[in-house]
């Protein structure tokens, strides 16, 4: 852990020294226990690097105002913007107006062609793995599969990949085919294909002859969604 509180010093550091007025400001002020918290928990176990993260990114809205997301990668590029969301400040203490502010910003968002995507707050500090994977199957859309032996992977696989991520247990072929429209050939074909990767693992009958269900690995979770 010595090692992210290094990263992420610098990380602030690097974006302070680039700042100045309310943007460094908001920075300071604003980059805190959860912003710290998703940082650590979140972001650091899944990419073990900073790179083209922003924090408190500005934005400027509809009316004119600036607007500071908890985070934005790849800005340039993906334009995926993270926010960490309290469970008091997002429900519990917000009225009508600030609803309808929150609801047109992130449309509003949406249409500047920002990715919007929210992590409760008691997720990130209680169910990490839980945010890791979806973060995982997020930014996957948008990053290259220049890694490795994924640069092998054909774009079904990766849909097969990321369909047994969501569903969270075993499945079977035929799962595969209703849920992609594929005949039963080349779904088999693409499942033997990720086995062979190590990415999926098949499940038999007691006899270890019929495959019966297939169930994502931990090597596909870590390495076959990016």
């Amino acid at each position: 852990m010595e090692k992210f509180e290094e990263a992420h010093k610098s990380f602030v550091q690097n974006h302070l020294d680039k700042r100045t007025g309310e943007r460094r400001g908001r920075l300071d002020r604003g980059h805190a226990h959860a912003e710290i918290l998703f940082a650590k928990q979140i972001w650091w176990p899944l990419k073990e690097n900073f790179e083209d993260l922003h924090p408190e990114y500005e934005v400027i809205d509809w009316r004119g105002q600036s607007y500071f997301a908890d985070y934005v990668y790849a800005p340039q590029r993906c334009r995926v913007l993270i926010e960490i969301k309290g469970f008091q400040s997002h429900v519990t203490n917000m009225d009508r107006r600030k609803y309808c502010n929150e609801l047109n910003r992130e449309t509003f968002l949406c249409s500047m062609g920002f990715h919007v995507i929210s992590f409760a707050y008691d997720d990130v500090a209680h169910r990490p793995e839980l945010c890791i994977n979806l973060l995982r199957m997020v930014l996957s859309r948008f990053e290259s599969a220049d890694r490795g032996s994924l640069d092998r992977t054909a774009p079904m696989e990766r849909e097969i990949l990321r369909y047994a991520a969501f569903l969270a247990k075993p499945f079977r072929p035929i799962d595969v085919s209703q849920r992609f429209d594929m005949n039963h050939r080349t779904t088999v074909r693409h499942l033997k294909q990720l086995c062979q990767k190590g990415w999926l693992h098949p499940i038999t009958r007691s006899t270890g002859q019929r495959i019966l269900y297939y169930e994502l690995t931990k090597q596909g979770l870590d390495n076959g969604l990016l």
